[in-house]
């Protein structure tokens, strides 16, 4: 347990934010709808702060508030993400077709579960205690998440990376889902060929690659060519974090988990038009 008489409430929370921005935008599939979320969060915290808990641990306490105000607005909007972002610019009407093709086949809170576990690292306790379900139903909902979103989506799959030990577990939880690879590339130049060549319909992508080049740079001439969801793997998140558009709304850090890596795969998919069944 924290000690709360030191530091402000502010200076506890602000170390969690960029991680709940990231489950916020898995959780929407969007940037400007899963900050809308975080926003509203901030601000019932402000407008209330004697009521956040100061009995548990400030991330649990943050991510709980966020879960208040989450389930509050899919209520109020038949259990499916919609419009809390009315005053976030840049909703895409598209995404939210795809939003809700995806919800049509799989229940929210499946996926919560599996985000909060999976993605965000909480114990199966500590997410029971943010959907006020016991540890046996969320490991229950984690496996009824995995397999439905599995079911769901498959995909042509590139990874940029240049460490080869790292590329191998990557291809090996890439086919373990069920897709392909089309190729692993370790420079700029090797992605965008590979990319060329044989469409992928997900990237994975390290930011540092093996000749000092981009994945950044590699990620971006390939969207300049066609959309494609991605996932950036970095042990550098801080270079993409950075409060500036547009970040990726897939971010994992390395040293990754195996889990981690299939939850954020499937929520990528899970969001990625091509994908939807008819």
């Amino acid at each position: 347990m924290e000690d709360w008489s030191n530091m402000t409430l502010g200076q506890h929370l602000a170390p969690h934010l960029p991680f709940l921005r990231r489950y916020a935008r898995a959780l929407t599939g969007e940037q400007a709808q899963g900050d809308a979320y975080v926003k509203a969060t901030l601000q019932a915290i402000v407008d209330a702060p004697d009521q956040f808990p100061r009995d548990i641990d400030p991330r649990l306490g943050l991510y709980r508030t966020f879960q208040a105000i989450w389930t509050s607005v899919n209520v109020a909007n038949d259990d499916e993400a919609t419009d809390v972002a009315d005053t976030a610019p840049g909703t895409m009407a598209s995404d939210e077709a795809v939003a809700h093709a995806r919800l049509a086949r799989l229940t929210p809170l499946p996926r919560q579960a599996l985000l909060l576990t999976a993605m965000e690292g909480f114990t199966l306790e500590d997410t029971g205690h943010l959907l006020g379900l016991t540890a046996g139903e969320v490991e229950a909902l984690v496996a009824d998440a995995l397999a439905e979103i599995e079911a769901q989506t498959r995909a042509d799959v590139l990874i940029i990376e240049d460490e080869p030990i790292i590329a191998m577990d990557l291809e090996t939880i890439v086919r373990d889902l069920g897709h392909d690879v089309t190729g692993v590339a370790v420079t700029r130049d090797e992605a965008v060929a590979q990319a060329r060549a044989r469409r992928p319909g997900l990237v994975l992508a390290d930011i540092q690659l093996a000749d000092d080049s981009s994945g950044i740079d590699a990620v971006r001439d390939i969207l300049d060519e066609f959309a494609v969801p991605v996932i950036f793997i970095t042990a550098f998140p801080e270079r993409l974090l950075t409060g500036e558009r547009p970040e990726p709304t897939f971010l994992i850090t390395k040293p990754f988990q195996r889990a981690t890596v299939k939850a954020a795969i499937a929520q990528a998919l899970f969001f990625d038009r091509a994908t939807v069944p008819a």
